[in-house]
């Protein structure tokens, strides 16, 4: 029998050739777009994309998957003699102990575009997050891999967007994994086209507030064929106009605060659909009660008050974590804990519309209760709600329809619900403060007040006879507000058992833990009946 492990006769080289070229390429592909290219990048005040993933996952545990991926240059002899790597990096990595995928585009190869792209790195980072049931986050600058007038004549034809040689995987998986893991995008310089669709389909986005700008198409395109007026990058899609048009959720000064937001964020998550989010160990008492909840609410009832404070004081300290806070400002959106365990927040804002919901609002109300109902978070609303918002500009903007649509999306929602009741609730928008049809946990504080119509207006109409046939029609309206008011007593209600439980707004956090550990066991892995959409 042949011994297969004999001597024969050669010199001993295993596989020293192989290691050598493979040790080669990875050196080539380390050097991204070449040293000018990395200058460049850091004299703009951003970091590559190797050192992004260095800096936003735990150390030394970055596992790369097709490094040597991208275009060769070979002599006639068929031997290397240059390599330029794709210009997007995948893979897998830990991140505060747990495993996601990270995958991001490398500007110094191209700027990112399509002409270095392979756009399979990219489709097998959302099929890696999708089967592996990961977190992903994505690190956009560039165009994400999309087309551009370049590619033409390096491929020697037009693209025809989602054709047979579009890769439709990539546009499936940017609303399939919507409703599988969380996803996390960071906009960390120009972002265009697939880019910007990249950034926006997640469930949390930042951007840098010097150095990124996000936008449909760039300055030059919007100058020759859109409104062709002459902006800049900033101009066109700085953070303040695309944070206000709810385009991306927040905003940050540098580099590293993003990557501590994207892991902070995920610190709330499951990671994915089929598990729950952790419960952490909790410092803050469940029993505290804060004295200046006594009288944070104004008698005043055209005065606002500040609801971030009310946030602060009732959940964990150092748990508020706000999400959208430019956009739809009429309503406060967070992830929070209570006795550690993550809830999401929805919170009226006094200040903005007396916290009247808006277009705007209930755009970002449909958006956050979708995300709780997908990754299984129990909601605590903190509500004053005077009602939607009114006038010509409110009719123009098809209010009624978006609030209808919030309000379908609260009644479509299965996750355990406790509202506390601030001040008001009134009209359609306040009816939506609990999902119908099902049992949630509610408390009014002592300053509640509800009806159908707030009484400055409801009484000109409904009592609009009685009013003109009184001899002094200022007398009558005030004799008819004060027997009114008399009847809206929050305790009227109690009575007639329209309100569960009315409290001192000291006791609100003991109450809240209590819905917490109410609700941990009730939290039901697995996908939804509908996924969340962008």
């Amino acid at each position: 029998m042949a011994n297969d492990n004999a001597y024969s006769g050669q010199p001993e080289t295993g596989w020293q050739p192989e290691l050598d070229e493979l040790q080669r390429r990875q050196e080539l592909a380390s050097r991204q777009g070449g040293v000018d290219k990395v200058a460049r990048q850091h004299a703009g005040g951003r970091l590559t994309i190797r050192e992004r993933i260095e800096r936003l996952v735990d150390p030394g545990t970055f596992n790369e998957i097709g490094e040597l991926a991208g275009r060769g240059v070979y002599d006639d002899r068929g031997r290397l003699t240059d390599f330029t790597p794709a210009n997007r990096i995948t893979g897998r990595a830990m991140l505060d102990g747990r495993p996601i995928v990270v995958s991001g585009d490398d500007f110094t190869v191209r700027g990112g575009s399509a002409d270095a792209t392979i756009p399979g790195k990219t489709t097998i980072a959302e099929r890696m997050a999708a089967e592996l049931r990961l977190p992903i986050v994505r690190i956009i600058e560039g165009s994400g891999g999309g087309g551009s007038v370049k590619t033409i004549e390096t491929k020697g034809y037009t693209n025809l967007p989602g054709g047979l040689d579009g890769n439709p995987d990539r546009y499936r998986f940017l609303a399939d994994n919507m409703g599988r893991v969380p996803v996390v995008a960071l906009g960390l310089g120009s972002v265009a086209g697939l880019g910007a669709a990249q950034v926006s389909a997640s469930h949390y986005s930042v951007m840098t507030k010097g150095t990124s700008a996000m936008f449909v198409a760039g300055p030059p395109v919007v100058a020759r064929i859109g409104d062709k007026q002459a902006l800049d990058k900033q101009a066109l899609g700085g953070w303040q106009i695309q944070c206000e048009a709810g385009a991306v959720d927040d905003a940050v000064d540098t580099e590293d605060q993003a990557f501590e937001r994207a892991r902070l964020f995920l610190s709330y998550m499951p990671s994915s659909v089929w598990s729950v989010a952790e419960r952490r160990p909790a410092f803050d008492p469940p029993d505290r009660r804060e004295e200046r909840l006594f009288t944070i609410v104004p008698r005043d009832r055209h005065q606002p008050y500040k609801m971030r404070t009310v946030c602060d004081a009732v959940f964990d300290h150092g748990s508020f974590m706000e999400i959208g806070r430019h956009f739809g400002r009429p309503v406060i959106t967070a992830l929070a804990r209570l006795e550690g365990l993550p809830v999401a927040v929805i919170a009226s804002d006094p200040f903005h519309a007396m916290g009247a919901w808006t277009a705007d609002a209930c755009e970002k109300v449909i958006r956050f209760v979708d995300m709780a109902e997908t990754f299984h978070t129990p909601v605590v609303y903190m509500c004053d709600c005077p009602g939607f918002m009114i006038g010509l500009e409110a009719e123009r903007r098809a209010t009624i329809r978006y609030g209808v649509r919030a309000m379908a999306a609260i009644n479509q929602s299965t996750v355990p619900w406790c509202t506390i009741i601030t001040r008001n609730v009134f009209g359609v928008a306040g009816a939506a403060h609990v999902p119908a049809g099902r049992f949630s946990v509610r408390y009014a504080w002592l300053s509640a007040q509800w009806g159908s119509l707030p009484l400055e207006g409801g009484i000109e109409a409904a009592y609009r006879a009685e009013i003109d046939a009184a001899p002094d029609k200022a007398a009558k309206m005030a004799e008819i507000e004060d027997r009114l008011t008399a009847l809206k007593s929050p305790f009227r209600s109690a009575e007639a058992f329209g309100i569960e439980r009315i409290i001192d707004p000291r006791d609100t956090r003991p109450l809240l833990c209590d819905f917490a550990r109410l609700a941990e066991p009730l939290r039901t892995p697995g996908p939804r009946a509908f996924s969340m959409r962008p």
